[in-house]
């Protein structure tokens, strides 16, 4: 398996694809995806090899014993321009908006907001760990000003924008996420904020390895789309184990996000104390956020509109302690 290269092109089997949301047949073309194969059990896969730049089938079973036939060039990606230094003038901007007290609150949560935005949307395009430590950062400045600045927390709230694009996602859920942690855990020092705020924002990075005609797909997911959806959570493990960002917190958040009370989630099915409080809460925000999110398909629900559903009709999926001190959160 370790003779696999980038530019080498793979078909994998069903039941592969079925658990892990990979493309049936691919380019390997960066990294990311080729440590990632290399973790799957490819002993039955074809491997195509490239000859005189055409892509021509080998009926080879074995990996090994394909790739010693494979010519030494390789494809690679197209270059991306570096953006290091725009990261780093974000976590200024940030670090200082979030630590001046003489900043007018909601100006500080709008700047805090946008920069953790956009750092997200950076994330997704190319989640590799030097990006994710830089989000961690921001998550961290985020986290400080939550804790410490309950105007800016509450006007935090208020800034969410709700268009749906996955990094806009993470970053509502993340800060709904953090503010209702703020309220339940006051007073506690057993909980690694910082941790848990990453964890929260980082809970969907696993869709990155999921098609992006599901992603975007503008209806209803079939069936079939909606079980390649929900390879996600185990994803987002994957990728914080595979780049060494994984903390006790990142990979209770990432697993359990999709749990519901009733034992009616993914992907583990877990029930009731099963689910982790930090898994509880994620849960929560995100099915708020996805409510009040507008998609092609339907319009964006008010608070109030959202808030009613999950108690008249989803109170079953969560704890009704947490998703009242969720509410809470609106009421200022």
């Amino acid at each position: 398996m370790e003779a696999l290269q980038i530019g080498m092109y793979v078909k994998l089997r069903q039941d592969v694809v079925e658990a892990t949301g990979l493309e049936k047949e691919f380019f390997i073309m960066d990294p990311g995806q080729l440590r990632q194969i290399r973790n799957l059990p490819l002993r039955y896969a074809k491997v195509y090899v490239d000859v005189d730049r055409h892509w021509i089938p080998s009926p080879i079973d074995d990996v090994s014993h394909a790739c010693e036939q494979a010519p030494t060039e390789v494809l690679s990606a197209p270059p991306q321009p570096d953006k290091s230094m725009a990261r780093k003038k974000i976590l200024e901007t940030v670090k200082l908006a979030a630590a001046d007290p003489a900043m007018e609150p909601g100006k500080k949560a709008l700047a805090v907001y946008h920069s953790a935005r956009v750092l997200m949307q950076d994330l997704f395009d190319c989640p590799t760990a030097e990006i994710i430590r830089d989000t961690k950062e921001v998550v961290a400045s985020l986290v400080d000003m939550v804790l410490a600045d309950e105007e800016a927390a509450n006007a935090l709230i208020k800034v969410t924008q709700h268009d749906f694009y996955t990094y806009t996602h993470s970053v509502n859920v993340g800060t709904l996420s953090i503010c209702l942690a703020k309220k339940l855990f006051q007073g506690e020092t057993s909980h690694d904020m910082r941790e848990l705020g990453a964890g929260f924002f980082l809970h969907d990075l696993g869709k990155v390895r999921v098609p992006e005609q599901i992603l975007n797909k503008p209806s209803r997911l079939d069936e079939y789309e909606m079980r390649r959806m929900r390879i996600h959570p185990y994803q987002s493990y994957k990728i914080l184990q595979e780049t060494s960002q994984l903390s006790e917190e990142c990979r209770i958040v990432a697993m359990q996000h999709h749990e519901r009370d009733d034992g009616t989630g993914y992907p583990l099915r877990l029930k009731g104390d099963q689910i982790h409080v930090y898994g509880r809460i994620c849960c929560i925000a995100d099915v708020y956020d996805a409510l009040t999110a507008k998609r092609s398909y339907k319009e964006a629900m008010s608070p109030f509109a959202a808030l009613k559903i999950m108690r008249d009709e989803m109170m079953h999926h969560f704890h009704r302690e947490i998703f009242s001190n969720f509410v809470l959160l609106f009421s200022k």
